[in-house]
C-alpha cells in the first residue's frame, strides 16, 4: 500500500487501486462471456473468471475491499443484465466473500487458495440458488444443487490454480504503481 510519511496508507491510491481492480474484475467478466459454452458443462456453470480479482483483494488489500469488489460487481450486473442477475449476483458473491473470509479468519497461514475459491465457488453456487428459491417461491430450484456443489468445485478449482499464477503478476503491478 503506499504510505504517507507518516505510514499511514494514502485513501487516494486505495480507491484508485481498488477501482482498478474492479476494471478488470469486469474485463475478465466481459472476456468471460465470449467464451464458447463447452458442451459437457451443464446450463448455468461458468468459469468465474472476476473472481480471481476477488480472491486477490481478499488475500493482498483487504478484506473489506474485497467485499467492495463483489458488491460493485452486483451491481454492474444490475445495470448491465437485469434485477434478477443482479440479486443472484449479490446474493452469490456476499455469501462467497463471507465464507472465504470466514475460512481465512479461522485457519489464519494454513488456509490454500484451492480450498478459499472452492468454498468461495461452492457458497457462491448456494447463495444464487437460495436467492432464486426465494424469487422463484418455490424451492424447485434447490434441486440443482448437487449439480452446482460439483461444477463449483471443479470451476473453484481451475480459479484457486489461476489464482496462484497471477497473484505474483498482481503483486508486482501493485508495487510499481505505489
Amino acid at each position: 500500500m503506499r504510505t504517507d510519511t507518516e505510514g499511514k496508507t494514502r485513501p487516494a491510491y486505495q480507491v484508485a487501486f481498488t477501482g482498478m481492480l474492479f476494471a478488470l474484475s469486469m474485463a475478465l467478466a466481459f472476456l468471460e462471456g465470449l467464451l464458447p459454452t463447452v458442451a459437457f458443462l451443464p446450463p448455468g456453470v461458468k468459469l468465474g473468471l472476476s473472481n480471481i480479482i476477488t480472491m486477490y483483494a481478499l488475500f493482498c488489500v483487504g478484506k473489506k475491499r474485497a467485499l467492495l469488489i463483489a458488491v460493485l460487481k452486483s451491481i454492474f450486473v444490475l445495470l448491465t443484465r437485469g434485477t434478477v442477475a443482479g440479486i443472484l449476483s449479490l446474493s452469490g458473491g456476499i455469501l462467497s466473500v463471507a465464507v472465504m473470509v470466514g475460512v481465512s479468519v479461522i485457519l489464519k497461514e494454513k488456509v490454500s487458495y484451492l480450498t478459499v475459491s472452492i468454498l468461495g465457488a461452492v457458497f457462491h453456487n448456494i447463495g444464487q440458488l437460495v436467492a432464486a428459491s426465494f424469487l422463484l417461491q418455490t424451492e424447485m430450484a434447490l434441486y440443482y444443487l448437487p449439480v452446482l456443489i460439483l461444477s463449483g468445485i471443479g470451476m473453484g478449482l481451475i480459479t484457486g490454480l489461476t489464482v496462484r499464477v497471477v497473484m505474483p503478476v498482481l503483486n508486482r503491478l501493485q508495487n510499481k504503481i505505489r
